[in-house]
């Protein structure tokens, strides 16, 4: 199919494009990578009055080190994120989760903002912005604001990106001394959607787990904390039985959703089975195993 007619412009300025999200607001659509709106568009599941294309925009660009934080632009390219050595030096949690975004192709044109943004809750990106406690810098005509991730995600392809504004960049945390990290997912094959995954950031002292924190994607509306499961696994000693001695706090931490990747009650099974296995991960990662 091809897709319906529409305004197309590419400004060279972000308050250009902002003042273009001001004029046409839910009538516009911004286009990055376009990966997903792209699709969309040809499948007349979108039809916008105008499409703002803001790949010119520099103050979207690159990847830095900025004090505590790695900052990543709305406009990076998945390949980029994947041969960036401040990534893998820093953000080890996304430098193992990148892999598995998609395939070449996708990755070749597809952003990190466009992953945030669309907020697909099989995505890997936005579960590892959150397990890693990252903010989100966002502008629009009322200035510019910075959001935490768990104040980012909302449910279903919905953030807290307002109509008017645009994401601007990702700042996420560097390393620090003793934190480990652990990701797994399952799919039919690398880089089809998730049916499940886990994003895991923890500290380890000997077999203890000091700290621990556990995000879901994948079988969620969105990325979603384990809390009931992190509450009960801190401070306990690491055993091949604990995980699964504990999985029913599960069973109030998460309500899958039933789609084409599995029922509501596989995908509780299966995040079960991935709790274990990303929890021995950092065990073992720890060298405490």
């Amino acid at each position: 199919m091809k897709s319906p007619r529409f305004k197309y412009v590419r400004p060279n300025s972000l308050d250009q494009a902002i003042g273009l999200l001001s004029e046409f607001g839910d009538e516009a659509r911004v286009l990055a990578g376009g990966q997903s709106l792209m699709p969309t568009l040809n499948m007349r599941l979108s039809h916008p009055e105008i499409l703002i294309d803001i790949n010119n925009l520099e103050d979207l660009k690159g990847i830095s080190l900025q004090g505590d934080f790695v900052r990543i632009g709305a406009l990076v390219r998945h390949v980029e994120v994947m041969e960036s050595s401040v990534i893998r030096e820093e953000l080890p949690l996304i430098a193992e989760a990148i892999p598995h975004v998609a395939h070449v192709a996708v990755r070749n044109r597809g952003t990190f903002g466009g992953s945030i943004a669309l907020a697909d809750p099989a995505a890997e990106m936005p579960a590892c912005a959150l397990a890693l406690n990252a903010n989100f810098l966002l502008k629009g005509p009322r200035g510019t604001r910075e959001i935490e991730a768990e104040k980012f995600f909302y449910g279903l392809y919905e953030t807290a990106i307002e109509p008017d504004e645009i994401l601007v960049a990702a700042l996420l945390p560097r390393i620090k001394s003793g934190e480990i990290f652990a990701f797994t997912e399952l799919a039919r094959r690398q880089g089809d959607f998730a049916q499940a995954g886990v994003a895991c950031k923890a500290r380890i002292s000997g077999q203890i787990i000091e700290q621990i924190r556990l995000v879901y994607f994948g079988s969620e509306v969105k990325p979603t904390l384990g809390n009931n499961m992190m509450t009960v696994l801190k401070g306990q000693r690491w055993s091949d039985s604990l995980v699964e001695s504990n999985s029913s706090q599960l069973d109030t931490d998460l309500d899958p959703i039933q789609n084409l990747h599995g029922s509501s009650s596989l995908k509780l099974h299966l995040q079960k089975v991935l709790t274990k296995r990303v929890v021995h991960a950092v065990m073992e990662k720890a060298g405490s195993i």
